[in-house]
């Protein structure tokens, strides 16, 4: 039997003592990488189809010429960057941003084009690369409305035939009446194959929030949508509409924050999907109490069970949830800390139980840092978003190992 003199099992006690006070999380597990984008970028989109992964963003070039990039990461680094396209009528808006999305080799994007001087006057343009294509074919029209109002807040998420399942905010009724009044801004749905075109428009809700994101994810039943909805008595709350059988439900609230607030909070969800299995964040301020919250459904979204709280204290919001299987999710969001803020991300499963926290980043707190983004790539969470310092801005990419949280 081996013996321990004093100070051996001294020494023994201080290195399992220093091995249980290992330095936070944050410095142990945090990988920063390099990043595709140039200078004055901003706005990052990921994308992961569990293949493969991409990035959108936006760089600013003779200030107001902008230039939509992309790039995708390979072996892990970042290949060169690629343009799809570049203009000086754009409306480019730091929670209203450009996205990329990729099914079977098929490529779309989209921007927000101004349609007239009014600030909140643009339309979304369609931007595809079909498979085998060597240029993108642009700003082909998502809606035809015509009308100067606001369209925007796209989700887009791969769909069946090689298509693209496309929903946004549409403001075509936001325009002002004879008799001075205006309508609400409405949510609508439409296919759009991998060469442009846009088939089943269809108007999912009459009323609601003006500026808030929508996502969207595809079950085994079909398309869901979750978005801010706005009640007649200025409740804004998460609602889900299904399609179903071919046919979309009625809008119902995913759980009654009974947030009443008299402007826009422009703080939308994110929703994650593995088959029927979907998990759902948010930021409410209900009560004057900031928080996030996460529910699951096992059912494609027709019941939920009930929120978990995400944060820890003073949330912003600004979320993004990814599914590691049907009972766990990851969640990431900001949070205010010391006149700054944090980005965070956690382990989450239905019942609760959570992981201790990683703080991804130390950030600014105010809107120019945008909307960071998370995907899965293989073992790994992947995180992007905008770093803003007196010399401009710049996108930082980093990642953790999912064995990690």
């Amino acid at each position: 039997m081996q013996k321990f003199t004093g100070y051996t099992l001294t020494l023994l006690i201080g290195l399992l003592i220093s091995c249980t006070e290992s330095p936070k999380k944050e410095v142990e597990v945090l990988h920063l990488i390099d990043s595709p984008s140039g200078k004055n970028s901003s706005l990052p989109n990921l994308f992961s189809n569990g293949d493969k992964l991409l990035m959108s963003w936006v760089e600013m070039r003779e200030d107001t010429l902008a230039s939509l990039q992309y790039a995708e990461l390979k072996g892990g680094e970042w290949q060169p960057s690629h343009q799809i396209l570049q203009g000086n009528d754009w409306f480019v808006n730091w929670a209203d941003f450009p996205m990329i999305v990729e099914n079977k080799g098929h490529l779309l994007s989209h921007v927000l084009k101004k349609s007239s001087p009014d600030t909140y006057s643009y339309d979304v343009k369609v931007n595809v690369l079909p498979k085998g294509s060597k240029s993108w074919t642009i700003n082909l029209p998502l809606h035809t409305d015509g009308t100067l109002t606001e369209h925007g807040f796209v989700s887009a998420v791969p769909y069946e035939n090689n298509s693209f399942f496309i929903t946004w905010l549409d403001g075509r009724n936001t325009g002002e009446k004879a008799d001075g009044s205006r309508g609400a801004m409405t949510l609508r749905a439409a296919i759009v194959s991998e060469r442009g075109e846009v088939r089943e428009e269809t108007l999912l809700d009459i009323r609601t929030c003006d500026c808030c994101q929508t996502t969207a994810a595809i079950t085994t039943n079909g398309p869901v949508v979750i978005y801010r909805d706005r009640s007649e008595e200025e409740i804004r709350d998460m609602s889900i509409v299904r399609q179903v059988a071919g046919k979309w439900t009625a809008p119902k609230s995913i759980y009654n924050d009974n947030w009443k607030i008299n402007g826009c909070p422009v703080n939308g969800p994110k929703v994650a999907s593995l088959r029927n299995n979907l998990a759902v964040a948010w930021f409410t301020a209900a009560g004057d109490q900031p928080r996030v919250n996460l529910v699951f459904s096992n059912d494609g979204g027709k019941h939920f069970g009930p929120p978990i709280q995400v944060d820890e204290a003073d949330a912003i919001g600004r979320v993004d949830v990814v599914l590691l299987n049907a009972d766990t999710a990851i969640v990431s969001w900001m949070e205010s800390k010391n006149s700054r803020a944090q980005l965070k991300a956690v382990k989450i499963t239905s019942s609760g139980k959570k992981s201790e926290s990683i703080i991804i980043a130390q950030m600014e707190g105010s809107r120019k840092t945008g909307f960071p983004q998370m995907e899965l790539l293989g073992d790994k969470a992947y995180f992007a978003w905008t770093d803003v310092s007196k010399d401009g801005s710049e996108i930082k990419i980093a990642y953790v190992l999912l064995d990690h949280f």
